[in-house]
């Protein structure tokens, strides 16, 4: 099909007409260079035909998908809309319905015109805020009482230049507030700032065809949905490289934020993971090479950063990163050390321990089964390595052991796990149901595969829960999904990640077409995809919804259901949940660590709401400590309801986070409040059940006399 498909483009392309002239703008900078090539056009024609065909949707290329890349080219080059001005919108609403025709036709020319203007717009800002930075940032009068408006996706545009040069002055003004506010001297913050800009004004200079032509068709790909997109020649290789693990980095998944690179999951036992310093949301906003010069990577691409993050095994990368738990517009930061590794499979292998718990007067354990990833080591099972690692069979050891220690029942904690292999997923599914479907793929031309247990039997047949959260992706929730359609467990903890869609890489003339070409959906019909598995019982969020998830994606493919696989029998724990919800909220209600999460995440959402700044320092620095304050009573209330000393300031738990990190070898399962209290309510639901069986029996008893 491949190379019919390219034949067929390539003879398309050689009858193309000649393109149109391009929409120019006066400009220092000359970007006429700047032109799509034969290659490019053939890959453009290539990926339109590939979408038609093969994308999950296959949603028809007309003119509401043209208005759908429009916008997302526009949102992608000027995301806070400070770049362009209304009268280069209006210019540009003509092609607004003509993307389906440009992009069928294989002509690229307005889609390099737009990038080619956004180029002349953004060099005329970064030297307009070099013109502000030379009068010396005490030029800047803090004392004056305005606001910058910082939420602005859907702010109006700028109307002229001059309204621009004013959004600008308030950006630059903002900026060195905010490090001054930090804690950085005048000639400092002059020196970054002049520094970051004129960097940003070279790597323009530096701005090639193919940078163009890759944000150009992601704008098309990506108004599918935000996991299809093209992959340049370069960037292919890099995908690669990840994919085959040849070049090591730090476990990290990233992702643009405007401005900058923001961290949504770490790999666990990755490097970053196991330094404790890094957090999802955090953003990375330096990045030097060993005892090099910090970078600055403010406003870089994400594969620019993604390159210098990246190098040989056993090197040192150094970033410098502002942790999500800051306060908006607290731009203190701190330095943070990896060394790169490869992940090993040992260190993401399962691992079990016990908790003793104490539940209304007795002593009970559970078993812990904690799973960071569905792992498979393919190399030694194609050696035929008898010893080979995977996830089912090394839970099936451990479940093992845990019955040996006559445990009461079995917690499965995928809590972070971003998933891995299906297979595994399959089969671990298999060692706690009898037999049957685990999960069913759509596919684009809407035939359903069963994947299913044949094995007769379950392994494990005792009480369970799975704990789960925000960041329990892919694999996790289909785990997670089975265990709740077959009733077979307790699912605990929170919202899952959402990520039901499959994708698979196709070959171009030239780099690389990831797309989405199936959909999972759960043995109940319902999918994984949008909503996640959502669980039976509730925890506090740790992380919020709104910026980390498949929800928080652009043109995220929506959630739905399909004929179910198996008939939705009774469901042993629905009499008992109102009971366990109360149970729960009763025991959490003041329970220190649970209180903290939920006022902390209060504090965030409140936080997040606000849409302005303002930049009198007096004003902001009020606003600033009292935010610290709230954060720190927060923390102390903690620490008093455990009988800790209190902190004299927020900055001393990080401090006790990393000395801990470097000390504990092992997490004490008995000081995770989300762990015991899921402990708990298995014991009450065993409680609760064995009351009807014990009244039952009695009725039962009376009847039969």
């Amino acid at each position: 099909m491949k190379r019919s498909l390219t034949s067929a483009v390539l003879a398309l392309a050689l009858a193309l007409p000649a393109t149109a002239a391009l929409a120019k703008a006066a400009s220092p900078q000359n970007w006429d260079y700047l032109q799509p090539d034969r290659d490019q056009i053939i890959a453009s024609l290539n990926v339109v035909e590939l979408l038609k065909r093969h994308h999950y949707n296959k949603p028809p290329l007309n003119d509401a998908r043209s208005s759908k890349i429009f916008d997302g080219y526009l949102k992608m080059l000027d995301p806070a809309r400070s770049y362009f001005t209304a009268t280069d919108i209006a210019e540009f609403e003509k092609w607004r319905t003509q993307f389906d025709d440009f992009l069928k036709s294989g002509d690229l020319e307005p889609g390099f015109a737009i990038y080619k203007r956004h180029l002349v717009r953004l060099q005329q800002r970064l030297e307009y805020a070099l013109g502000l930075l030379e009068k010396g940032v005490d030029s800047f009068d803090f004392s004056v009482d305005e606001e910058l408006l910082v939420d602005r996706e859907k702010a109006p545009w700028a109307a002229d230049s001059a309204a621009l040069d004013d959004l600008w002055r308030k950006r630059v003004k903002d900026e060195v507030l905010r490090l001054k506010i930090a804690g950085k001297e005048p000639k400092a913050i002059e020196e970054l700032l002049v520094k970051r800009y004129k960097a940003q004004l070279a790597r323009l200079e530096q701005t090639r065809s193919e940078d163009v032509f890759q944000t150009y068709i992601n704008a098309f790909a990506q108004s599918y949905d935000p996991h299809t997109q093209y992959l340049s020649p370069d960037n292919a290789e890099n995908f690669d490289i990840n994919m085959s693990l040849s070049l090591e980095g730090i476990g990290a998944v990233l992702q643009s934020d405007n401005e900058h690179v923001k961290v949504v999951r770490l790999v666990p036992a990755g490097p970053a993971e196991k330094s404790k310093q890094i957090a999802p949301a955090d953003r990375i906003v330096g990045v030097a090479q060993g005892n090099g010069e910090m970078v600055d990577v403010i406003g870089w691409r994400l594969d620019e950063v993604v390159k210098l993050i990246r190098g040989p095994k056993g090197s040192v990368v150094r970033l410098e990163v502002i942790p999500a738990s800051n306060a908006p517009n607290d731009e203190t930061s701190k330095v943070v050390a990896i060394t790169r590794e490869a992940v090993k499979l040992e260190e993401q292998a399962a691992k079990k321990s016990v908790l003793e718990l104490e539940h209304e007067g007795h002593g009970y354990k559970i078993g812990v089964i904690e799973l960071p990833a569905f792992y498979l080591d393919f190399k030694a099972l194609r050696a035929g390595d008898p010893n080979y690692k995977s996830t089912t069979r090394d839970v099936k050891k451990l479940l093992g052991e845990l019955k040996e220690e006559q445990v009461d029942g079995v917690v499965i904690d995928l809590r972070n796990n971003g998933g891995g292999s299906l297979q595994e997923a399959t089969e671990l599914t298999g060692l706690f149901i009898d037999q049957g479907p685990t999960v069913l793929v759509r596919n684009s031309d809407g035939r359903v595969d069963v994947l299913a247990d044949d094995s007769p039997g379950s392994f494990y047949k005792g009480p369970m829960a799975v704990l789960v959260n925000r960041l329990s992706a892919s694999a996790s929730e289909i785990f997670a999904g089975a265990m709740q359609d077959y009733h077979r467990a307790l699912i605990l903890g929170g919202q899952t990640f959402g990520k039901g869609t499959v994708q698979t890489i196709q070959p171009l003339n030239h780099g690389e077409l990831k797309l989405t070409l199936a959909k999972f959906y759960r043995v109940s019909g319902q999918s994984t995809q949008h909503q996640g598995v959502l669980p039976d019982i509730a925890y506090p969020a740790d992380v919020n919804a709104k910026e980390i998830g498949e929800s928080a994606l652009p043109e995220a493919l929506p959630w739905d259901s399909i004929r179910a696989a198996i008939d939705q029998d009774n469901n042993p724990f629905a009499p008992f949940l109102a009971e366990l919800k109360a149970r729960h909220e009763a025991r959490t209600e003041t329970h220190p660590d649970f209180v903290f999460t939920r006022e902390r995440l209060a504090l965030s959402n409140e936080l997040m709401e606000q849409r302005t700044v303002s930049l009198n320092e007096e004003k902001r620095r009020a606003q600033q400590a009292d935010i610290e304050k709230r954060q720190l009573e927060l923390e102390n209330a903690r620490r008093a309801a455990k009988g800790e000393e209190p902190l004299a300031k927020l900055a001393s738990e990080e401090e006790d986070l990393t000395a801990a990190a470097a000390t504990e070898e092992k997490p004490d399962p008995q000081k995770d409040a989300y762990l015991s209290e899921t402990g708990h309510i298995l014991m009450d639901y065993l409680g609760l059940t064995s009351a009807v069986a014990r009244h039952d029996g009695q009725s039962a008893g009376l009847s039969s006399k």
